[in-house]
């Protein structure tokens, strides 16, 4: 289980399952993403990796209380991928350290250094080291919370 920041009253947890497929591979390799949304609230996610253009970022994609999506097929596997997420509902945010660029609205951004500079904001991303498992899930749940005592 990976604990990330959670700027708000509730702490949420984000679970990374990573589920790897042992077969005989094909001559071009591809990988998929797939979120989890177990949380109570509708959330937004970003998700940065490299590729053929540098380090890239996507979002917006909105995921409803419960569901799950397949978010990225037919990637080149990284071992590496960054997610950046926010609670719609309830306000608060689900990060890690790295700095990458986001859009208010729906984006592509590509190997960009200084985000305001090219009109994006900058949020901390949390880094994920899926191995080498080309088909994986990312879980965004809420934290377990603590049981008071009957003294």
């Amino acid at each position: 289980m990976i604990i990330l920041n959670y700027k708000n009253l509730f702490n949420l947890a984000l679970l990374v399952t990573v589920y790897s497929t042992v077969m005989c591979l094909p001559t071009t390799v591809l990988a998929g993403l797939k979120f989890c949304n177990a949380t109570s609230s509708r959330v937004g996610i970003a998700i940065g990796y490299q590729d053929k253009h540098g380090m890239t970022t996507e979002g917006w994609w909105n995921i409803n209380a419960q569901t799950c999506e397949n978010l990225l097929r037919n990637l080149a596997p990284n071992r590496y991928f960054y997610i950046y997420a926010v609670d719609y509902e309830r306000g608060g945010e689900w990060s890690g350290r790295l700095k990458m660029c986001v859009a208010d609205k729906e984006f592509i951004i590509r190997n960009v250094k200084n985000c305001e500079e090219h009109g994006y904001n900058t949020v901390k991303f949390h880094e994920i080291d899926v191995g080498s498992a080309l088909d994986w899930t990312i879980r965004l749940a809420d934290a377990p919370t603590a049981k008071k005592s009957s003294n």
